[in-house]
């Protein structure tokens, strides 16, 4: 019989490595809450209506249609049961002889329940849209707002200066700029105002100094408060607190500043470190366990390059996935295990049009031709042709235009009502 791996989780490492398996014998079973991959490099987009949803989901029974070995299950993880090497599941029971745990991260607050209860995350894609639909509720409000409420309702605080919270800063300056003097003639939107809130002593902290810097200027250009070396002690839905004393009267707070890893039960003897991670050896293998694997956000491996751990990015998640899926194959083969190496491609960031910055491992660029960088990378990650055509007419059209069609508040309902009782009430 054939080996039964089971992944759980399709992120970047998990579905990469599935793909790696696809068509080996290995029986491969793919376990995710989700029906779809997400692109989550891009959900800034869709929180701030550049995007549809749909263009960056990517659903996993198409990617895997033609596969003979691979299969689905849609479903939570409730608990693994080591000794019997089984997976439960809100649906069933699974068992494996390879497991590999690739459940990546959730949002960090750090304990501060009050943060949590009141700020938006945005790490996934009903988040992103949850995020969307708030931004642009808050400029229907802002049109019957009292004025003593207006200011506070304008204030948009983001509170993390890494890509995520750098290039959404950058997209909702440029709306202010661009899209909402056309959106709300008969409404001044001079007053809103975007900070953005970051603990360290620059934005983009694990980027370049030229980078930091570039990127600091593009942002105040555009108009974004950056307030660096400032921690956020607490938000209450109504008052930003910073360490300092500081405080900002917000009704939007995003957080963007930490994450932290999924909790799974049944791992209890495994070694965890900083943001809850597993702790792996070379070859992403959990050493208190027999077959079972970590990849990507999850995990924590030191080498000699990377004494620190690797930085949770998605090519480190792809490249471990490549070297397990190798592995895996040599197994079968008898062919001995190699160790994982992570190369490092470099690191880019946008804030708006035309402006980037771009890390590579010897030099670094900002400016038009990182901007362009940027754009073609990430339309070249993208899985299908289809979505990457959506995604180049869409920034094809903003770029031209300033301005996109997206701007849809789409709040779930209650209920729906039959077509026959349409406009009629119950």
């Amino acid at each position: 019989m054939k080996q039964r791996v089971v992944i759980l989780g399709a992120g970047f490492a998990g579905l990469e490595l599935a793909q790696k398996l696809e068509n080996t014998d290995y029986d491969v079973l793919l376990i995710d809450k989700n029906n779809y991959h997400q692109f989550q490099p891009l959900m800034y987009q869709v929180a701030s209506a550049r995007l549809e949803p749909a263009s960056i989901s990517f659903p996993l029974r198409k990617v895997f249609q033609h596969s003979k070995n691979v299969r689905i299950r849609i479903a939570e993880i409730r608990h693994i049961d080591t000794e019997n090497k089984t997976v439960k599941t809100s649906i069933s029971d699974f068992p494996y002889d390879i497991l590999v745990v690739a459940l990546g991260c959730t949002t960090n607050y750090f304990g501060n329940k009050e943060l949590e209860s009141h700020a938006f995350p945005m790490k996934s894609v009903p988040e992103a849209i949850q995020l969307r639909n708030r931004i642009l509720q808050t400029f229907e409000d802002a049109l019957v707002a009292k004025p003593e409420e207006l200011q506070a309702l304008l204030n948009f605080v983001i509170v993390g200066g890494g890509p995520t919270g750098v290039e959404l800063a950058g997209a909702l300056a440029e709306m202010k700029q661009n899209v909402l003097p056309k959106d709300y003639p008969d409404k001044d939107f001079s007053k809103l105002a975007v900070y953005l809130v970051e603990s360290s002593a620059n934005v983009l902290d694990v980027m370049s100094a030229d980078s930091q810097r570039v990127s600091r200027k593009y942002l105040e250009d555009l108009g974004v408060i950056v307030k660096t070396s400032s921690f956020v002690t607490n938000y209450d839905g109504e008052l930003v607190t910073l360490k300092s004393g500081e405080t900002i009267a917000a009704k939007n707070v995003i957080w963007a500043a930490g994450i932290t890893a999924n909790q799974i039960s049944g791992l209890e003897n495994a070694e965890r470190t900083r943001g809850n991670r597993f702790v792996v050896n070379r070859y992403n293998a959990l050493p208190n366990y027999d077959n079972i694997y970590a990849l990507g956000d999850i995990a924590a491996m030191t080498t000699p390059k990377y004494p620190n751990t690797h930085p949770q990015v998605a090519s480190v998640a792809i490249q471990q996935a490549k070297t397990l899926a190798e592995n895996l194959k040599n197994q079968l083969q008898g062919k001995q295990k190699v160790e994982f190496e992570y190369f490092d491609k470099g690191s880019m960031a946008t804030i708006g049009k035309r402006k980037a910055v771009v890390d590579l491992p010897n030099f670094s660029f900002q400016g038009r031709i990182a901007w362009l960088a940027w754009m073609f990378i990430h339309l070249m990650l993208i899985l299908s042709v289809k979505n990457k055509l959506s995604i180049f007419v869409n920034w094809a059209f903003s770029y031209f235009s300033n301005d996109s069609t997206l701007r849809v508040l789409l709040r779930p309902a209650s209920k729906v009502k039959p077509a026959h009782l349409e406009g009629k009430v119950i």
